[in-house]
């Protein structure tokens, strides 16, 4: 049995309009690339062919991994996430108490992560310690750099 791969709707769309991109528009100029270099003759000794081609396999490899998430997707709806507790798909206020510092996290599965966009994944150390806490609450994380602790401010829709 596959793992599900928990997705909100967002990442859903993200991820279809990527897989229509790459089987659409990238497949046809890969295959144009291909076909140019194959007229200029000895391929042996073909740079662009064998950069197309392994650009070509790049965008195979990519199509086959979006079908693979996209085939085991449980899309989490937002508008029906639990807000009295931290869950997938919603977005958390947490106090770290160290540095007293507020920070901002939407919880989503570990296919849409990317903690620069401020998305956490329910997979990682703090997603996981948070899934479940409710306002108010104190979270403690084990991590390598130490014991970090959160207090849960709030806890709302990310849409």
């Amino acid at each position: 049995m596959e793992k599900k791969n928990l997705l909100t709707y967002e990442g859903l769309k993200k991820l279809e309009t990527e897989l229509h991109e790459l089987k659409v528009v990238k497949r046809k100029e890969v295959a144009q690339k291909i076909k140019e270099a194959r007229e200029q003759g000895d391929l042996s000794e073909n740079a662009e062919y064998d950069a197309a081609k392994d650009e070509q396999r790049d965008i195979e490899a990519r199509i086959e991994e979006i079908e693979k998430i996209l085939k085991n997707a449980e899309v989490v709806v937002e508008d029906e996430v639990d807000l009295d507790k931290i869950n997938v798909g919603c977005k958390v206020r947490i106090l770290d108490c160290e540095f007293d510092e507020e920070l901002e996290y939407k919880i989503v599965g570990s296919t849409e992560a990317n903690s620069l966009q401020g998305k956490i994944s329910n997979e990682s150390p703090v997603g996981k310690a948070l899934i479940g806490a409710k306002v108010g609450d104190i979270v403690k994380i084990e991590t390598q750099a130490g014991v970090l602790e959160y207090k849960v401010l709030e806890i709302q829709r990310s849409n």
